[in-house]
């Protein structure tokens, strides 16, 4: 199977060197494997696009000497293929409406939805996935192994809104096939979600990628770097001592000659000595990005 590696990133504002770690981290990984990287923008929610952002991430991208080997993907293009993936399920028997909202769902024990037994008559419901009473293991790169057991540790998760909106659950699913991803390297926030994804392509008889989970990189105050947490944008100026950071976050440091270097001389050293099992296997960077 030939490698193809993919960065995804939301277009709800510049790119932060929390972006810049996973974008380095997949685009090496694919590089030394002889793969292909491609860039998808994961627009899945049109109203939180900021105008503008696109073309800023994939400048911003470029400027990092991180350059993708397709036209990028846009989700927000992608509506008729996750309408099919859904249906293709509903037909299966695995997914379910539900008229519930979210405060009623977060209010368990308490609350119990019934609409899988009781189907809603409102038109406004959301398509949940009537999650089955078993284990999925997923093998990690960097990580190691999880198991996790769907229906008590998921519950009925949500695969399209009430809005209409599909979720980045089946969207993602659906985009890893289409494009043939093969690896994907990504931050370990999304580490807890790979078994849902991975019943999903399952279910849609989708070949599983493989996947490494990277540590986050976080705040002052212990928070992810991410635009909701007002995060600091790349500033395209610092790139190569933005660079070498990303390099050491990531178990490959620098020599000291070449710190200061241009981002492709960095990159081109890094691709020679670029292993996987050097990326340190945490949840978190402890040393906060400010």
């Amino acid at each position: 199977m030939s490698y193809v590696g993919r960065f995804a990133p939301t277009p709800s504002g510049p790119l932060h060197f929390g972006s810049l770690v996973t974008a380095v981290a997949s685009y090496l990984d694919a590089r030394v494997n002889k793969g292909r990287w491609l860039v998808r923008i994961e627009d899945l929610d049109p109203p939180r696009t900021a105008p503008g952002s696109i073309d800023e991430i994939l400048r911003c991208l470029d400027t990092f000497g991180l350059h993708w080997d397709e036209e990028p993907m846009r989700q927000s293009q992608r509506q008729p293929a996750y309408k099919e993936a859904l249906e293709l399920l509903v037909q299966q028997g695995y997914v379910f409406s539900c008229s519930c909202s979210r405060a009623q769902l977060n209010s368990q024990p308490l609350y119990r939805c019934n609409c899988l037994e009781q189907p809603p008559s409102q038109l406004e419901v959301a398509m949940r996935v009537a999650t089955p009473a078993i284990s999925i293991t997923v093998e990690d790169a960097i990580m190691g192994p999880q198991t996790q057991h769907l229906a008590d540790e998921v519950g009925n998760f949500v695969l399209q809104r009430k809005d209409q909106l599909f979720s980045y659950q089946l969207a993602v699913v659906v985009d890893d096939a289409q494009q043939k991803i093969s690896h994907i390297i990504r931050g370990s926030d999304l580490y807890q979600q790979t078994p849902q994804q991975v019943w999903l392509q399952a279910c849609l008889n989708y070949k599983q990628p493989s996947y490494g989970h990277l540590p986050i990189i976080v705040n002052g105050q212990g928070q992810k770097l991410s635009k909701q947490n007002l995060a600091t944008p790349l500033d395209m100026l610092q790139a190569p001592a933005l660079m070498s950071e990303a390099l050491e976050r990531l178990g490959h440091p620098a020599p000291c000659g070449l710190r200061q270097a241009p981002v492709a001389e960095q990159l081109e050293w890094a691709a020679g000595q670029w292993d996987i099992e050097c990326v340190p296997k945490r949840m978190q960077d402890p040393i906060a990005f400010v």
